[in-house]
This record gives C-alpha cells, structure tokens and sequence, in this order.
C-alpha cells in the first residue's frame, strides 16, 4: 500500500513520518507534497490507498484537493490533519470523503488509531469490491442473458404455455415464484444528458449496471427478476412474482440504488397485480401507460403507481400554430422567432398538466413541422447534410427533479427556427456564388477553363462547385459552359469571313473536329450546315 502526506510545512511531513509504524500497517511507500495541486497530481499517478492532509496550504487547499480525491479517487481513505477547529473545514472532511479529522499539534495514539481504521476500512471496502466484480461477472455469463430474452418476450406476448414457462422458472429460481405478478419499467426517457452522454458508446452496460441494481434487492428473498427489454432501447423491467403488494416499498429501495450509483434517479411505471405468467404482459402495458400520463409538471415524484387525469393539455397542439412559426421564419429577424416561439410556450406554460405522452407528441409535431419548413424555404433538392437532420439522441430537456424544462425547451425551439433561418441565408449567399461563376464562364468562354481552375479562381473545392452549381442550374458546368460556347459561336458563323477553325479556337476549342461535333450534338447540324442555312 501508498500513502500520501500533504502539508506545506516541512517538519510536520516529518513528524508525521516518524511517529508511526508504516510497515505494521502494510504502507510500503510514503509520497508527500506540500501542496493540494501537487498532490493531485502524485495521485493520478502512483494512486495511493492512503492520504493525510493539511486544509490550509498555498496555491490549492486540502478542501479543493478532497474534493479532487472524492471524485477521481473515492476508493481512497481519506484523514485530515489540521492546525484549526473551523466547523466549515470539519464538514468539509465529510462532504468528500473523509474519515478522522485530527488537529495539530499531532497525537500519536489518535494518529496510529485513525490510520488503523483507515487501513481496515480500505481492506473491507476492496474486499466488497471485489465481491462485486465477481458478481459482475457472473451476471454476465450466458444464462442471464437468456432469462432477459425470456422475459422480454413475455411482457410482448402472453406465453403460450404458461404452466410450462411457470414450472421452468420455479426450476431456476425456486418454489417462490407464485401464481400473481406486478410488472414495473424503469424509464430512460428520464435519464439526465450526463448518464446517457456517459454511456453513449455502450448503452449495453447502462441497462446491465441498471438491472444489477434491482436484482441486487430483488434476490435477497427471491423476489423476482430485472432485465433489459430487448423489445425496446429505454426500458428496464422490474418482474415481481411474490409479495407484489409491497412492490412500491421494493421500488423505492432500488430508486435510492441508482440515485447511490448514478447521482440521479430514474423514471419508474407499476402496472397492476395480475395471474402470472399470463398476465405479465398487461401489467407491462399498464406501466408503460402510467408513465406515459404522468404529469411532467409536478417535482421529485419518480414511482408512479396509477395513471393521472391529463387534463386540458391534450386540446393544445403544436401544429395549430405552424402558420405562427412560418410568417416569423419568413419575416427573417430574429425577434420574430422569438416572440413566436414565447407565444407558443406561454399557452404551454399555461396548462394545469402536461403528461409525457403530450410532450413526445410535441417534440414529434415539431421535428414534422421543422422538416416541412425546411422543404418550403430551400426545396426538396437539398443534400441530406444540410436537411437538418441533426437531431440528437434525447431532445426534450428536464430537470434534475423529473420535470420538464420548459424554459431550456423554448431556447431550442428558437436555436432550431435560427439554424433554418442561417441555412436560408447561406442557401442564398450560395445560390448568389453560383450566379457569380456563371457569369464568369460567360466572360472568360474562350479560355481553356477546368473545373479546378474555377475552383481555384473562387476558393471552393471541384466537388462543391460542381454539386451546388447542377442544383442551381439544373445542368452540369462542363455543359452549361458548352451551350454558352456554342451560342457565341452561331453569332460568329454570321460573320463569312471568319473560317470555321477560327471561330473554333475564338470560343475555346482548339480542335475544329471537336468543336464540330460538339456543336452538332447541341444544335442537330454542323457549323457548315448552320452557316448554310443562314
């Protein structure tokens, strides 16, 4: 084991040193620092088991480096040793983690004491780690994966056998599986933008971190089984099949699990108490529908146990004020969209409730009524990358209490109005270059001109220019530079002096023979045919 002892004065890291008996205790290295940084920096790299900290120390205090330690380190123990008795420093200690606080000058029986229980409090909390990991790893194996599937399909289908399924589970797990079961999902919809952020390359392990929580508590007793809906990306299923009664309480227990874990809580459904396992799947349906009708309006309230009344919420629809969001959009300022948007947002603010199904609702309408504007500003032609569709995973904010953020919702329904209107602009700055580049194959058509000549004339890549040029004209460059060269030519074929090969190279086609066929494949006739006929 390491130790680390921080303190700016020199002589008290020696005191410290001296007065003990590290190798008794399994400290096998001392570290010091004689300040907070420093010692922040010592941990990230040999990460001690052990700190003894000073509170008051130049460029970072021992409070901000506690604070460091809980964070990155919370494995290690923790002992503040302080020359003051401020009750700010002592709370301090144990906001982040600390476990004595003692005060200078240093006793050596209080020292060698806290050092002990730290020591033995490591001890204990390695050995319950890796008790949890080899849990870990059991419940990763292959059988709890097939259960998950299991149950999956029997929240989405009735069983067909049910006695069949009944008598394999009570195989599994025991003759506590009864004849009723409660059904409860535990919602990711709800989840805050920091879990779902963390998780995004791996939201396997979300929802087995989650399902571990509850099995922790539901098989103490043999409750009954959490998994993961894999008929579904947000849900988690929380299957009671005895004592559904007390599956509130049961809920509450594992609530508080994930607040410990994750620092937040989660959204959870209860259906009703049904015959199991036939009935698993309508009791599912009821705790889908009782977060679906929950009020996002009220605070803090995480298990919902029946539906609620919505309301007059769903009387409001977003696709009533379309005509609103369009004259602001077409008005192009700002302002507009803002008032639009607040206008829209005060009549939501208005409403007694607004249940979840309303506002998914909402956030649908708007995503349609986003892409119909869209089509009508820039046209159906425009690519895919500048379509907008840049929606991300979770676009409906909430509040760290569960409810919905009304305020931070409307600054999105404005950025995402302004981005259109930004896309307008740029659709017309764009259109406006284009123009530009015709009109500059109309003055230089005799030139041998290529496309990363132009290119390079207007500081914009070949690919670009040839994509956005064929949008704006509805034809290529290559020929849209041809039917200017070749109309030129026919007011110069007016002209019987001028012989065929010279008019060729006046419009930039030092080949006569090409210049031949390309004139025929435009105008049906040769130069010769078409001078003919004048």
């Amino acid at each position: 084991m390491k130790a680390l002892i921080v303190d700016d004065e020199q002589h008290v890291r020696e005191a410290i040193r001296l007065l003990t008996d590290w190798r008794k205790l399994g400290i096998t290295e001392l570290l010091e620092a004689d300040n907070g940084q420093t010692a922040a920096e010592l941990i990230d790299a040999a990460h001690p088991e052990l700190l003894l900290t000073d509170m008051r120390m130049p460029i970072q205090d021992g409070v901000k480096l506690l604070e460091y330690a809980q964070k990155n380190h919370p494995q290690m123990q923790k002992i503040v040793i302080s020359g003051h008795t401020d009750f700010e420093l002592v709370r301090s200690t144990m906001k982040f983690g600390g476990q004595d606080y003692l005060l200078k000058p240093i006793d050596p029986t209080q020292l060698s004491e806290a050092l002990t229980r730290a020591v033995a409090s490591w001890h204990q909390a390695e050995a319950e780690r890796q008790s949890n990991h080899k849990r870990s790893m059991q419940m990763n194996q292959i059988k709890p994966v097939y259960w998950d599937k299991v149950m999956s399909g029997l929240i989405a289908n009735p069983p067909e056998y049910p006695v069949r399924l009944r008598s394999q589970l009570i195989d599994e797990f025991g003759e506590g599986v009864t004849e009723e079961c409660r059904v409860a999902i535990i919602s990711l919809d709800s989840a805050a933008d920091a879990i779902l952020n963390r998780f995004l390359d791996n939201r396997d392990l979300l929802f087995f971190s989650l399902a571990n929580i509850a099995n922790e508590f539901l098989r103490r007793s043999n409750r009954g089984l959490a998994c993961r809906n894999w008929n579904s990306d947000q849900e988690v299923l929380v299957l009671v099949w005895s004592r559904t009664e007390e599956l509130p309480l049961l809920l509450r227990q594992i609530s508080d699990g994930i607040l410990q874990t994750f620092g937040t809580r989660l959204m959870i459904g209860v259906g009703s108490t049904e015959p199991f396992p036939a009935g698993a799947a309508r009791s599912a349906k009821e705790a889908r529908t009782t977060l679906l009708l929950r009020n996002m309006r009220v605070k803090n309230r995480w298990i919902h146990a029946e539906s609620e009344p919505s309301g007059a919420s769903r009387m409001l629809r977003l696709t009533d004020s379309t005509e609103l969001f369009r004259v602001a959009l077409l008005s192009g300022r700002r302002e507009e969209i803002a008032k639009a948007v607040g206008s829209w947002f005060t009549a939501v603010q208005e409403l007694p409730c607004i249940t979840w199904e309303q506002v998914l609702s909402w956030s649908e309408e708007w995503r349609a009524l986003l892409a119909k504007l869209r089509r009508t500003r820039h046209g159906s032609d425009l690519g895919a990358d500048e379509a907008g569709e840049r929606q991300t995973e979770r676009c409906i904010p909430l509040h760290a209490d569960g409810s919905v953020d009304l305020g931070k919702w409307a600054d999105e329904f404005s950025a995402s109005l302004e981005q259109l209107l930004g896309e307008q602009e740029r659709c017309q700055r764009e259109k406006g270059s284009m123009k530009d580049i015709a009109r500059y194959l109309e003055e230089h058509y005799s030139r041998d001109l290529s496309l990363q000549d132009i290119a390079d004339h207007f500081y914009l890549s070949r690919e670009y220019i040839s994509r956005r040029f064929k949008q704006e004209f509805q034809e290529n460059l290559s020929d849209y530079l041809g039917r200017v060269r070749i109309g030129k030519a026919k007011l110069l074929l007016q002209n019987p002096n001028l012989r065929i090969v010279q008019i060729a190279e006046m419009v930039g086609y030092p080949d006569e023979k090409y210049f031949s066929k390309v004139f025929k494949k435009l105008e049906g006739k040769t130069p010769g045919e078409f001078r003919r006929e004048l």
